[in-house]
């Protein structure tokens, strides 16, 4: 007979929070909900008008796709 494997708490914890990560569920505080790029998922350098990372955004932006944004230069 195979012995079963027990799963601690810890573990349990984890597989819990591994599925509703997945499942894309509303955290239970407001504050831990992060903005992320639409088009790559970035976390950081998120520009909230556009919905995009700063990376996404100046890549769109210099080939014209984001109507009324210009680069500048002076």
């Amino acid at each position: 007979m195979a012995k079963k494997s027990k799963i601690t708490k810890n573990e349990q914890r984890m597989i819990k929070a591994q599925r509703e990560f997945k499942a894309g569920k509303k955290p239970e505080f407001s504050i831990r909900i992060r903005n992320r790029c639409l088009r790559c998922g970035r976390p950081r350098g998120h520009i909230r008008f556009f919905k995009l990372c700063r990376q996404c955004a100046r890549f769109l932006i210099r080939r014209g796709e984001i109507a009324g944004v210009r680069k500048s230069s002076w």
